[in-house]
């Protein structure tokens, strides 16, 4: 009986020590996947922190050669709406309110300034020689935060920072920042209470690639529906192929319905998608990577060139380009009576190795083109110099279409100018009402240009 009551005992704290175990091992689950959950968390919000700091910097530079009160109001609001987002972004961080400090009080103060230079630009007033000085010295901090910030994101994507690092590296922006902020801004930098307002986003395709979402195709209207034969017919012609080569791969609806073609070209995978209504090809892309480069950026540019005037598109001229792994694409864009025509935009990829085109892009082009009834210029070019800031050295000069948010098009005198810093800059004036437009940073390295 003993015995028997012994085995028990021993067979229920087997079973009890054997629950105690999966209890743990389920909550220590729960625990693990709880605390990947909150790094995740805290990743995305310090990116979010990096992004929305990187976006006030650029609109601070811009906002220094700003002239018009329009152009003025746009830029600060701007920077008011990013810094309420750097704002949310640092509050779900880790961090204690002393260690950012220094970080939380230069966030706020950015916002703060901007909506009131916001609201002075509603009244038609541009910035006075204190309000530029005060602009110019928090865009010399928010460059440095920025940098600091993007060299912290860079350390963690490569695992050499934790949560603990960074907070350890946070007195370090700290007191870096303290040197820049040790004079008083104005005492016009008050708080203004105001729900967040919207904001535009950054450009980073190319100036003008987010302004053709919704809009209907006008190359496209009046053409009839052709067949999948037609279509492959036209994807054959445009890679110079024969037809039995090309292949469909499915079909599409959206904006713009299309065919999907497949085709094996020079050793790579190519795909080819052309538009069901009028047989026009929408983009163009080889899977084949180059794995050197041996053709200069210039020549490519002439190679892409050559290329679009082959298949039709007449009057194009290049505007920006890039190169990544060994691959340059340069963005052009239509002329029409010496006006560039910013929204009829057409993109083409050649490989550096062999100088052949491997990429090709064309919804913009296809959206936006068509023969405009241009409007009259009622600004001449040498009362619009006079709109752009005399701390920018004038490069260049002529007449460009850009859109607006709304979807509609301004006739604009484009000015690309050099800060004494060799900074580069855009400065779109309206040709009709003679107020500044738009200015855009050109970003330049090595791999070519951007613009935000």
């Amino acid at each position: 009986m003993r015995r028997k009551t012994a085995i028990l005992t021993i067979s229920y704290l087997s079973c009890a020590v054997i629950a105690l175990g999966v209890f743990s091992f389920i909550h220590y689950g729960r625990a693990e996947r709880y605390a990947q959950f909150m790094r995740s968390r805290y990743q995305y919000s310090f990116n979010e922190l990096v992004n929305s700091m990187s976006e006030i910097d650029f609109a601070l530079q811009k906002s220094i050669y700003a002239t018009s009160p329009c152009m003025a109001g746009a830029i600060c609001t701007e920077v008011f709406g990013k810094a309420m987002m750097a704002q949310m972004s640092l509050g779900s961080l880790p961090f204690s309110t002393q260690e950012l400090e220094q970080t939380a009080s230069f966030i706020s103060r950015v916002g703060d300034y901007s909506f009131a230079l916001s609201r002075s630009a509603a009244r038609g007033n541009t910035f006075s020689e204190e309000e530029l000085n005060n602009l110019i010295k928090l865009s010399d901090t928010a460059s440095l935060l920025a940098q600091n910030l993007r060299d912290l994101q860079v350390d963690m994507a490569d695992g050499h920072l934790g949560a603990q690092e960074i907070e350890a590296s946070q007195d370090r922006m700290d007191k870096v920042e303290a040197e820049y902020l040790s004079g008083q801004l104005s005492d016009s930098m008050r708080k203004i209470e105001q729900e967040f307002p919207e904001v535009p986003t950054l450009i980073y395709d190319g100036p003008y690639s987010q302004h053709i979402t919704g809009i209907k195709p006008r190359t496209l209207e009046g053409l009839e529906e052709i067949d999948e034969n037609k279509a492959r017919k036209a994807a054959a012609n445009f890679l110079g192929i024969s037809e039995g080569r090309v292949y469909l791969t499915s079909k599409s609806e959206g904006s713009i319905p299309a065919y999907h073609f497949n085709a094996k070209v020079n050793g790579g995978e190519l795909s080819i998608v052309i538009t069901r209504k009028g047989g026009k090809v929408l983009s163009l892309l080889n899977s084949r990577q180059p794995k050197d480069s041996s053709i200069d950026a210039k020549e490519a540019v002439g190679i892409a060139k050559r290329f679009l005037e082959r298949r039709g598109f007449k009057n194009m001229a290049e505007s920006y380009y890039i190169t990544q792994n060994n691959i340059l694409t340069a963005n052009f864009a239509y002329k029409q009576d010496e006006v560039t025509c910013y929204t009829d935009l057409v993109k083409v990829s050649v490989a550096l190795d062999t100088g052949a085109v491997i990429g090709f892009e064309a919804r913009g082009y296809i959206t936006a083109h068509y023969e405009r009834d241009l409007p009259e210029t009622k600004v001449s070019v040498d009362e619009a110099r006079k709109l752009v800031s005399n701390k920018l050295e004038i490069l260049s000069e002529g007449l460009a279409l850009i859109p607006t948010d709304g979807q509609y098009e301004v006739l604009c005198h484009e000015f690309k100018c050099r800060t004494e810093e060799d900074k580069h800059y855009i400065v779109y004036v309206n040709a009709v009402t003679g107020l500044q437009e738009r200015i855009l940073i050109l970003l330049e390295d090595e791999s070519g240009t951007l613009t935000i």
